[in-house]
């Protein structure tokens, strides 16, 4: 082996000619001396399987592109990588932009400028933007700029140690299969860096680099009147609203969002406004945890006398809401609830616009397949369409195009993990929208004399309640993961699956991973076939539907279940009840958490 730097890699062969091949790669080409030095340390400590792990595998796009932590190795996020991954999606004109540059702003802003060196050393105009912007901004950005790609830096609401680079098809919408597939081949057949491409200066001097961020802000705070209804009311509300945008981009945006509505900015949670690479007043900076995670937003709340609270996830591209019913007691709602308030909202607005029934034809509504059927309740009673999507945003941005392109109309989409998306401004969830659109909701509720829950309790009542649970266990072994998900594909011998839960019969089984669907007259699954990742859908005889699957950002096994009840059956109660028994006995049963040394959820 020999490379062009002082270390003489002759002397540290390990051997492997595979892993050998990947450290003269990595030493050849890192201009990164933090990260080179990096690998050249394992490589003398004789950290063999740790060098295996970073170099001899890659990322993969997951349901929200590619995420990891942030280190050495073409396993991990770092300039090497970043620029490898850009190289491949050199086409046409590109925004960037680095929204998780607070976290350590030096490195965080250096990827997203090496993505713009990239395409600028080829000559292609690229529009940068000068400081962090909220992750919707930018598919919002490559719609308006009429841009070929966008590419977002950032790792969402993961561990301060994980970075992530989302990528932008030209119709605004996160890239899926098998374009995602097409960009890792390319990267494995020509993975070498060109020189230029670590020319960060060109960032700052080329003449092609432009900032969309003046144009871009100005333009989306006045689309935002597509989803205003009722700007009139929003003057005079008496409500008051608290605001957190959790260590991470959203304040300024979110601040903006609310005049433009016609409220007053909402209070925002001081200790939580800035970005803070630490995340410091937050044991997770992932608001979808719940009130232990919003405590600093509610106890502002209480003292200032405020009704609702919102919390943005560091990237403000998901919304988390709280509403006080009495003093000190608030309801925390969870994403599947507040789809179904969002979900009756956008439709009762809709309708006063749109009186002819035969409009419905083309008006859909969407949710992630592991996502509430609230939706689906809504569109059988009212008579639009209804249609559900694998798990991930990029998949409902997909499925906003195709009908698109047949002149339908997706006037809102959810995933249960608190990502909505209200009209058809930006075909990604999108947490600043939401955030007013809800503040718009809460005070025409509030002149009705109804409160957010109260008016959940009335949506229920119409269309049936909805009951639902969604937790994760944490595992670090891949290797156990495929054990657990195997066993329940050869549960009661070779290609059977569990065929009861808790007492109760297991009346159809989807399999997204192989593409088996019990419920088909094919026993195929209408919606595609995922290898990569797993996912079992269980549907029980009494009504309650099932689902586990592994995270696409995280190492979690997440389990979802929900009780769909019929329109009139409203002993909560015994729902709750049951589904928890449910749920607590599939864990068990098809996890077995404490035999395959999983970590429960502890938040």
């Amino acid at each position: 082996m020999e490379n062009n730097g002082d270390m003489d890699l002759n002397c540290h062969a390990t051997g492997d000619v595979r892993l050998d091949k990947a450290i003269y790669q990595w030493i050849t080409w890192d201009k990164n001396p933090q990260t080179r030095a990096q690998i050249e340390a394992l490589l003398l400590d004789g950290q063999v399987e740790e060098l295996r792990r970073r170099l001899c595998s890659r990322m993969a796009f997951g349901t929200a592109g590619l995420r990891a932590a942030m280190g050495a190795g073409f396993a991990l996020i770092n300039d090497l990588t970043i620029i490898q991954s850009t190289q491949v999606n050199n086409t046409e004109q590109l925004p960037y932009y680095s929204s998780k540059e607070m976290m350590f702003s030096f490195l965080f802003h250096r990827l997203a400028r090496l993505t713009a060196a990239v395409m600028l050393c080829k000559d292609i105009p690229v529009f940068l933007f000068s400081t962090y912007v909220p992750t919707p901004f930018v598919p919002y950005a490559v719609k308006r700029l009429g841009a070929a790609a966008g590419v977002m830096v950032t790792a969402s609401h993961n561990p301060k140690e994980d970075n992530g680079y989302k990528v932008y098809w030209h119709n605004g919408a996160q890239i899926s299969s098998p374009n995602d597939k097409e960009i890792l081949k390319c990267i494995e057949e020509s993975s070498e860096p060109w020189s230029e491409s670590w020319n960060e200066s060109l960032a700052d001097n080329s003449p092609l680099r432009s900032d969309p961020l003046r144009e871009i802000s100005k333009k989306y705070m006045e689309d935002l009147s597509s989803v205003c209804f009722h700007r009139e009311l929003n003057t005079k509300s008496p409500l008051k609203f608290v605001h957190s945008s959790f260590h991470g981009v959203g304040h300024d945006y979110v601040q903006q969002a609310f005049r433009a509505f016609g409220f007053p900015p909402p209070i925002p949670v001081p200790e939580q406004k800035d970005p803070d690479p630490n995340f410091s007043t937050v044991s997770c900076p992932n608001p979808e945890e719940g009130e232990s995670v919003l405590e600093l937003s509610l106890r502002l709340a209480e003292r200032e006398n405020a009704t609702i609270v919102m919390a943005t996830d560091p990237d403000a591209d998901r919304l988390a809401v709280a509403e006080q019913s009495d003093r000190c007691r608030w309801k925390v709602f969870t994403g599947n609830e507040l789809a179904a308030l969002l979900g009756w909202w956008m439709l009762f607005n809709w309708k006063e616009t749109h009186p002819d029934p035969a409009d419905r034809e083309r008006m859909y509504m969407l949710a992630t397949t592991v996502s509430s059927k609230i939706l689906k309740a809504f569109a059988r009673i009212e008579g639009f369409h209804f249609e559900e999507t694998l798990p991930g945003f990029k998949w409902i941005g997909k499925k906003i195009h195709e009908l698109a392109k047949t002149g339908n109309e997706v006037i809102f989409a959810f995933e249960e993990s608190i990502g909505f998306l209200c009209g058809s401004m930006v075909p990604d969830k999108d947490g600043v929208s939401a955030a007013v659109v809800v503040a718009e909701m809460a005070s025409y509720l509030y002149n009705k004399n109804l409160t957010l829950h109260q008016q959940l309790e009335n949506i229920f009542e119409t269309y049936g309640y909805h009951i639902s649970t969604t937790s994760y266990v944490i595992c670090h072994d891949p290797p156990t993961v495929k054990r657990i998900f195997t066993r329940l594909r050869n549960f009661e011998g070779e290609n059977t699956y569990p065929r009861s839960s808790g007492g109760h019969s297991i009346v159809d089984v989807r399999d997204v991973t192989t593409g088996y669907d019990s419920s088909q007259p094919d026993k195929l699954c209408v919606l595609p076939m995922t290898k990569s990742s797993q996912m079992i859908t269980f549907t029980l005889q009494n009504g309650i539907v099932a689902t586990l699957r592994t995270s696409g950002t995280e190492p979690k096994i997440k389990f979802y279940t929900e009780f769909c009840a019929p329109p009139g059956k409203s002993d909560i109660s015994s729902l709750e009840e049951e589904l928890k028994k449910i749920t607590d006995t599939l864990v068990e049963e098809f996890l077995e958490p404490d035999k395959n040394n999983l970590i429960r959820r502890s938040i």
